[in-house]
């Protein structure tokens, strides 16, 4: 989901020495990678008063306005830099319009969105699967998604979103222990626990068979 580092970093050097197209370069790079993190997060009804276009267009203006401070002292990479940035205005524009949405971003969007099935949940889905699966179950792509959203919607903020990171945002242990200030080892087995939780949820549901009314 995020642009190579190596680049990223030889793009800042030139951005350090006054080369500004260099640094639209950069940008450019890091913007379709935000607005999957903004679409992915931002809520259905806030996005009825405020579209993901402007609220990219948001992230890339505070990133212009904060990069000389940014490049004085870095800090962490600038991938997660940029994407706590995005982070910040998904939140700002989720408060803005509480009135409309008063449940969690996360809580209300469905990171699933129609025309065909996300591979990131389908690999994650995947990856929890074992023998105990019925067939019926291994068959249905479209409602496996399904419900592995719906198993993702009733774990804990923190448990949720360490997922996200993880396979929606493809970010590694390392980000995520530097995203939330955790030692890696810590951030590793959080995101074990978490997983071991959404199995837990996602398997009894995926063995049941459909009921119709």
């Amino acid at each position: 989901m995020w642009p190579e580092n190596e680049q990223t970093q030889n793009l800042l050097n030139l951005r350090k020495e006054g080369d500004h197209t260099a640094w639209n370069v950069l940008l450019q790079r890091h913007r379709s990678a935000v607005q999957r993190l903004v679409h992915m997060r931002l809520d259905n009804r806030i996005r009825q008063r405020v579209g993901v276009s402007d609220v990219v267009q948001d992230v890339m203006i505070e990133a212009n306005r904060r990069i000389d401070r940014y490049l004085e002292n870095p800090g962490i990479e600038f991938h997660l830099w940029i994407r706590q940035i995005a982070k910040d205005r998904i939140i700002d524009a989720h408060r803005r319009h509480r009135a409309t949405a008063k449940r969690s971003v996360d809580r209300e969007h469905r990171l699933y969105q129609g025309g065909g099935v996300n591979h990131s949940t389908m690999n994650l889905a995947n990856q929890l699967r074992d023998d105990d699966l019925t067939p019926a179950a291994q068959a249905t792509r479209k409602e496996m998604a399904d419900r592995m959203e719906e198993a993702l919607l009733e774990l804990n903020d923190v448990d949720r979103d360490i997922i996200i990171m993880r396979h929606y945002e493809q970010l590694s242990n390392d980000d995520v222990s530097r995203a939330l200030d955790l030692k890696p080892a810590a951030a590793s087995m959080r995101y074990l626990r978490a997983l071991r939780k959404l199995r837990g949820q996602l398997l009894p549901q995926l063995d049941s068979p459909s009921t119709e009314d």
